[in-house]
């Protein structure tokens, strides 16, 4: 199952990552590319096929330090060329929790946004409301992913959680389409003050070494439509992309967007007014990578695409076939780096994830 993993001799190329999907390089390599590894997906990846003591995060910088440097021998040693490492401000969200139960999250928790409840419904609400101090955030754990990056290595970064994800989850969805049509001022407000915290933020993380791009994540659709109307979109949550998008820029480095859901209905904002240079989070049931490419990949870059009902549900053999696919198919294409169409959750086994890793893997 691992007979190509880890790595005996990874030679990470974050350059050479990024050339490929802004179209300067061209070739036979389609590079690996991730958004979140869970931890109970990483860890038994660590302690099996690396054969390192799992070291638990316990917000101490002695146990940190030791969960940073497995967490980057787990990218190094499975060939990608990128870390993807993301924290965010603590904002005050309500939310449910659940005991996790998946296979691979056993005795772990699950949390979900409160869609009916949240914690500024009135102007009242927002002046209470504890917002974060970016002055008072500490950013060592960027700093020391930053310092102990191997040679050619690169990381991917950003804010956790975009400005819509943050409104709609400050606000609930329930709260925020309701004051969309009785209060859109405080939406607004909101919104501001979300997206004002979060450029505070990347000016401060985007001055760190060895960034490769900014891989952001924003949820802004379902199935069928974004999640609010796209006029609403335009006017709350895209200004703010364009700032991230133009910052990113300013240092050289690309704009990598992670939403869910069918946001079709924006893509020309995200391509022309955003400008952003990939798009991340791919459903078949939606629109597959391979035909969002064949509309798209002339003028972004397409990253992921093996469906996460795939790598949850199906057979090894399955996640290879499908694996082995996308590269055939959207590889000689360019642009493009192959991975989960989303992220690799708790209850994706193990072994199914390993078998997309040795799949890419394969040259």
């Amino acid at each position: 199952m691992t007979r190509r993993i880890p790595l005996k001799e990874p030679r990470p190329d974050a350059r050479g990552f990024v050339d490929i999907l802004l179209g300067r390089r061209l070739g036979n390599r389609v590079p690996l590319v991730e958004y979140i590894v869970d931890e109970a997906v990483m860890r038994p990846v660590v302690e099996s096929v690396l054969r390192r003591p799992w070291a638990p995060d316990l917000g101490d910088r002695e146990s940190r330090s030791a969960w940073s440097d497995n967490f980057i021998e787990f990218w190094r040693r499975l060939g990608y060329d990128c870390v993807r490492f993301e924290r965010g401000l603590p904002f005050d969200e309500p939310k449910l929790l659940a005991g996790d139960a998946s296979l691979g999250g056993a005795g772990g928790t699950r949390a979900w946004a409160d869609e009916h409840r949240g914690a500024v419904a009135s102007w009242q609400d927002f002046e209470r409301y504890p917002w974060p101090d970016v002055a008072a955030y500490d950013f060592s754990p960027f700093e020391y992913i930053a310092s102990r990056l191997p040679e050619g290595m690169g990381w991917l970064t950003c804010h956790a959680g975009g400005p819509f994800e943050h409104l709609s989850w400050i606000m609930s969805y329930e709260g925020l389409c309701v004051a969309l049509i009785e209060d859109r001022e405080l939406v607004r407000a909101v919104a501001d003050r979300v997206g004002g915290l979060l450029a505070d933020f990347y000016r401060n993380l985007l001055d760190l070494p060895r960034i490769a791009a900014v891989f952001a994540g924003d949820d802004m659709g379902f199935k069928s439509a974004t999640l609010v109307s796209p006029a609403d979109l335009r006017a709350f949550t895209l200004p703010w992309h364009r700032t991230y998008a133009a910052m990113a820029r300013e240092r050289g480095l690309p704009y990598f967007l992670h939403s869910c859901g069918n946001v079709a209905a924006v893509m020309e904002d995200l391509i022309e007014d955003v400008g952003i240079d990939g798009k991340h989070s791919f459903e078949d049931a939606i629109l597959g990578v391979e035909d969002f490419q064949a509309a798209y990949g002339g003028r972004l870059a397409a990253l992921g695409g093996v469906d996460v009902n795939i790598l949850a549900a199906g057979s090894p053999a399955d996640v290879r076939d499908r694996t082995r696919r996308l590269i055939e198919t959207c590889g000689p294409r360019g642009r493009f780096a192959v991975g989960s169409g989303n992220s690799i959750p708790s209850y994706v086994p193990v072994e199914n994830y390993l078998a997309m890793v040795e799949e890419a893997n394969r040259r």
